[in-house]
């Protein structure tokens, strides 16, 4: 079974999405499950996993009341102010809708590019360890220093980085080695699994199998088959690219894999990290 790892459902006038302005017109609409489905049947993805796109509590509650009535959703990765004293009971609470799987606290927006080594986090970190939750962390090269001490301090937890840890694709060679060397380091962390996902948005436009190749392969040596998981960040996807054109190029890429590595990479790792 193909699962597509990372993708978003929203609606604009719930009016809780402040990066989604009218100026990104091909985002500037709801996005739903009948939107993807037939992109998703001709790519052969049978299922998804939801992710906020909203800082809030309530876009959560929006994701896990879509996921109730849809079955091609096999989770939502949602959002939770960590660092309320409330934090742990709100994640107790969320964790027992069924399709609740994991959190993410968007840390690219956050203007502490420090914030996820706060030791203040632990009862939040503490409350998803015991409820069996994931954590996806949504970051720039910058922000590697600090999400390598979250993750040393909290070994059990599980973590993915979404999109790659976002190279700078658009830039060349510039960037190249900070962010060749974080992915390095953070896939040193045996309980870390990243997310191919996201990188046409980082590419320029007109980009290619080859544009791409270098990030894969770099990508795809540091965490091996069995820690990838493919996503299509799908709509934000629809900026740079495609559903099937990305489907297509991200299949050339791993063409090298054995098929169980490919199953692997295209579901089954994102089922086994996310308890689907």
């Amino acid at each position: 079974m193909q699962i597509d790892a990372h993708q978003h459902y929203w609606n604009p006038e719930r009016g809780d999405y402040g990066w989604l302005t009218p100026e990104l017109a091909p985002l500037y609409r709801t996005f739903g499950p009948d939107d993807l489905a037939p992109l998703r049947e001709r790519a052969g993805v049978a299922r998804t996993v939801v992710v906020q796109a909203a800082p809030t509590v309530d876009e959560t509650r929006y994701l896990l009341e879509l996921a109730s009535n849809e079955p091609s959703i096999a989770g939502v990765v949602g959002w939770v102010p960590m660092l309320d004293p409330d934090a742990p009971a709100l994640i107790a609470e969320l964790a027992q809708k069924r399709k609740f799987k994991g959190v993410r606290p968007m840390l690219q927006d956050l203007p502490d590019d420090n914030w996820i080594a706060n030791p203040a986090l632990k009862p939040a970190v503490d409350a998803l360890i015991a409820s069996d939750l994931a954590f996806d962390a949504l970051i720039f090269t910058r922000h590697v220093d600090a999400l390598e001490t979250f993750i040393a301090r909290f070994p059990q937890l599980r973590v993915v980085i979404d999109h790659g840890a976002k190279p700078p694709i658009r830039n060349g060679d510039a960037g190249w080695h900070a962010w060749a060397e974080g992915i390095t380091r953070l896939a040193k962390l045996p309980h870390v699994h990243c997310k191919l996902s996201g990188l046409a948005t980082e590419a320029a436009q007109g980009w290619t199998e080859a544009t791409l190749r270098p990030y894969v392969d770099h990508l795809l040596a540091a965490f091996g088959p069995k820690r990838l998981m493919w996503g299509s960040d799908w709509p934000v996807l629809n900026l740079n690219g495609d559903y099937l054109l990305w489907h297509s190029i991200a299949t050339l890429l791993l063409s090298s894999l054995s098929d169980a590595e490919r199953d692997a990479v295209f579901g089954g790792n994102a089922a086994a990290f996310y308890r689907l």
